[in-house]
C-alpha cells in the first residue's frame, strides 16, 4: 500500500500524472517557441512533473535507483524554474535559466518514460531487453537530439516581453 492505495493503483495514477506533464510540457514548450508564456499550462505543467517526480520516491525500494537519481535532477530543475518565473519574473537571465531548467525537466521526464516503454510495452521491450541494444539508443539518441534542437529555438524565441 502507497498513500492508502494499492500499488497498482498508485503506478496508474503516477504515470497518469506523468503522461499530464508531458502533453502539458509539450504546449508550453511549443509556448516557448512563440514567445508566449501560457500561464495555466505552465502552472499544470511544472505542477504535474513536480508531484511526477516526487511520487517517484514513495514506491517501495531498498536501494538507490536511477529512476530516483533523475528524480532528484528533475526537482532541482524544476525549482529553478519555479523561482525563475514566479519569484524573478523571468527577468535578466532568469529567462533563459526558466527556458532551459523546464525544457531540461520535461526531457527528463520523457526520457524515463522512453526507458519505461521499453521496459513495460510488449512490442518494444523485445527490441531493446537490456537497453542497451541498438533500438533503445536510437530512441534515446532522437529524443534528446530533439529536445537539444527545441530547446536552442525555444532560447531564441521565448521573449514574452517583446510580444504585444
Amino acid at each position: 500500500m502507497i498513500l492508502g492505495m494499492s500499488t497498482a493503483t498508485f503506478t496508474l495514477l503516477h504515470v497518469i500524472i506523468s503522461l499530464i506533464g508531458i502533453a502539458s510540457g509539450f504546449v508550453v514548450l511549443f509556448g516557448f517557441l512563440n514567445a508566449n508564456r501560457l500561464d495555466g499550462w505552465t502552472a499544470l505543467f511544472l505542477t504535474t512533473n513536480v508531484l511526477t517526480s516526487a511520487t517517484g520516491f514513495l514506491f517501495p525500494t531498498t536501494t538507490i535507483l536511477p529512476s530516483q537519481i533523475v528524480g532528484v535532477i528533475s526537482l532541482i530543475a524544476l525549482a529553478l524554474a519555479i523561482f525563475a518565473l514566479y519569484r524573478s519574473h523571468l527577468a535578466g537571465s532568469w529567462r533563459w535559466v526558466y527556458v532551459s531548467s523546464a525544457i531540461l525537466a520535461l526531457y527528463l521526464n520523457v526520457f524515463v518514460g522512453v526507458v519505461q516503454s521499453f521496459q513495460k510495452l510488449a512490442f518494444l521491450q523485445p527490441l531493446a531487453p537490456t537497453q542497451s541494444e541498438l533500438p533503445f539508443l536510437i530512441a534515446q539518441l532522437a529524443v534528446i537530439g530533439l529536445f537539444v534542437l527545441l530547446g536552442v529555438l525555444a532560447l531564441k524565441r521565448f521573449h514574452p516581453e517583446m510580444v504585444t
